[in-house]
């Protein structure tokens, strides 16, 4: 019994060690970045030259039973300030309630009005979000991408203050910081907006001046086409399909190139919560599978 005790007292002092140690790894780690924060937060990104024929830039928008935000979506995105013959905008929908309805509506007003905007609906679903980028990925017509989920409102300058970075071509994917329109809506969206705030304003600003990489967040942002096409992007994941939508997974095939990832924490793009979630927070929840 005794020597049963003994053990016991063994492994928890053993666990509490470990598990203290981790912790302390875990702060150290988050000094340094807050460290790097400070040391460089004068530094502000400015593109490296201006393009003189701008490129064309392909827009998708992954939606799945969006219907109190597709509209509010597509319209903000055809109000984008670039010009015309260098826009395409895709709406890749794999709903199946009535946003098929609203979107392929929508899609159709703005493209009587001389945008070039496509809707492309798919019935089975492969690979989810991942099979639905990687559906439009096929026709796209841009040297660069940008994605924007259901819940974004991008400001009209979103392309005019992101584009030029990819002069560089040591620039190989930009992201920007996620706004909050509902973030005073409760106390749960003001605690989703600090910890937001400091992921992409501290964490990836950080990282960025210390050298290293930090992920894609699988939305608001632009990177080139060639992230997505290259061996292994286009794979969907049925487990992880943001890892598997060529998305996520950006920073490998960037470093690969010896490019670098480019954070954007000036420019934001205002996103809000789901009218139809139970507890409202700073960002949609995605539906299941999705």
């Amino acid at each position: 019994m005794e020597y049963f005790i003994l053990a016991s007292k063994i492994i928890v002092t053993v666990l509490y060690a470990v598990t203290l140690m981790l912790l302390c790894i875990f702060g150290l780690h988050r000094y340094y970045l807050s460290y790097l924060y400070k040391k460089n937060k004068h530094k502000k990104p400015v593109p490296f030259s201006r393009y003189e024929n701008l490129p064309v830039v392909t827009i998708q928008l992954p939606i799945y039973n969006e219907m109190y935000v597709v509209e509010r979506l597509i319209s903000s995105v055809c109000k984008i300030d670039y010009p015309r013959e260098l826009l395409e905008i895709q709406v890749l929908d794999d709903s199946t309630d009535k946003t098929v309805e609203i979107a392929s509506r929508c899609v159709n007003q703005f493209k009587e009005s001389g945008i070039d905007i496509v809707y492309i609906h798919r019935e089975n679903r492969e690979g989810y979000k991942a099979g639905a980028l990687r559906e439009g990925l096929k026709r796209a017509k841009g040297e660069l991408l940008a994605v924007f989920d259901a819940d974004f409102i991008p400001p009209p300058e979103f392309l005019r203050n992101t584009v030029d970075f990819f002069s560089d071509p040591g620039i190989g994917m930009v992201q920007v910081r996620w706004g909050h329109v509902n973030l005073d809506y409760s106390t749960l969206t003001k605690a989703q907006a600090i910890l937001l705030d400091g992921h992409f304003m501290i964490e990836q600003t950080s990282r960025y001046n210390g050298g290293m990489f930090f992920n894609f967040n699988g939305t608001a942002g632009v990177l080139p086409v060639w992230h997505c096409q290259a061996p292994g992007a286009g794979q969907a994941s049925l487990a992880n399909p943001e890892t598997g939508n060529g998305l996520r997974d950006a920073p490998a095939r960037i470093g690969a190139r010896r490019a670098r990832s480019l954070p954007l924490g000036a420019l934001t793009s205002p996103t809000t919560s789901n009218p139809q979630s139970r507890q409202p927070c700073a960002t949609e929840r995605q539906p299941p599978s999705w």
